[in-house]
């Protein structure tokens, strides 16, 4: 009998305590989550095309998460992402969302918000 694996997530973000608290609640709902510092080291994943959706912070040092989104597009790397930020800027959520996001969610988030964009994601997903 073929065992089910659970979805993969990556959580892209510099701080490590919300790395850390988005991968324990998807743990807590049976999912799997791998945690990245940042841009390249995600890029750099041997695990890449595995992932099912992409938790992504806004703003961080080095490769901010626009710039990530654009690399993904512009290598027809098709990922659902939410982006995740503690600035309520308008222009990136704008931009964020016309590259193709399905959320953008401004922390602090509730688990519920951030579980609907998930679901959302995972519909997304099946339909690419």
């Amino acid at each position: 009998m073929k065992s089910v694996q659970p979805a993969l997530f990556a959580i892209v973000d510099d701080d490590e305590s919300v790395r850390d608290a988005v991968g324990s609640l998807f743990r807590s709902m049976g999912f799997q989550a791998e945690p990245f510092a940042g841009g390249q080291e995600f890029l750099g994943s041997p695990k890449l095309r595995a992932f099912r959706c992409l938790i992504l912070d806004v703003q961080m040092p080095g490769m901010d998460g626009l710039e990530l989104q654009q690399r993904l597009a512009a290598a027809s790397f098709p990922i659902p992402i939410i982006f995740i930020t503690a600035y309520n800027d308008e222009n990136a959520r704008s931009r964020a969302l016309r590259g193709g996001a399905v959320s953008f969610l401004t922390k602090p988030f509730s688990e519920d918000a951030l579980l609907g964009a998930v679901q959302s994601a995972i519909e997304v997903e099946v339909l690419n």
